[in-house]
């Protein structure tokens, strides 16, 4: 189950006390990102980066088990109902490495751009992109994914909020 926790008009924390909710988190993302998304995760290793990204793609038509890591290839490309396009930034040592992966060409297009370590080189992200931190308390498997809209996607954030509110999912 997800709960919804306080945040202001431009972040929601959101709880995922399972799997199933953080499936249900990428269902929504799917349904309510618009072409040309770009979202920033930012998590340290194993917090469930990929596994995200494998459920938006799942809900975009894509197989999931076809998603994984970009760790070492930097990159993937991903057909779906909507396009996915995962990088990974975590090997490159630079943002002008980041840079000449040409990501501007994947964030100016129509589909869905993930960047695992998006911190590293934020200024390589655009002017407005959706950040997603994913953090997992001490003891649990529980996973907070706070989601801000970092020059934009207000609307994004407000029917996240306004779904948790009232489903309670």
């Amino acid at each position: 189950m997800v709960i919804y926790r306080s945040g202001t008009m431009k972040s929601v924390t959101l709880i995922a006390d399972d799997l199933s909710a953080t499936d249900r988190l990428g269902q929504l993302l799917a349904e309510h990102l618009p072409p040309g998304s770009v979202v920033s995760l930012v998590g340290t290793l194993g917090a469930g980066k990929t596994t995200l990204v494998q459920s938006v793609a799942q809900h975009l038509g894509i197989d999931r088990s076809e998603v994984s890591s970009p760790t070492f290839v930097l990159i993937h490309e991903y057909e779906g109902d909507k396009p996915v396009y995962h990088f990974d930034a975590y090997r490159l040592d630079s943002a002008e490495a980041f840079s000449q992966l040409g990501p501007d060409d994947y964030f100016e297009g129509d589909g869905i751009s993930f960047v695992e370590w998006g911190d590293k080189y934020p200024s390589v992200l655009p002017a407005m992109y959706l950040e997603i931190r994913i953090e997992i308390p001490a003891g649990t498997d529980k996973r907070f994914f706070c989601v801000t809209g970092c020059g934009g996607y207000a609307e994004v954030i407000s029917t996240l909020r306004s779904i948790y509110q009232s489903h309670g999912i």
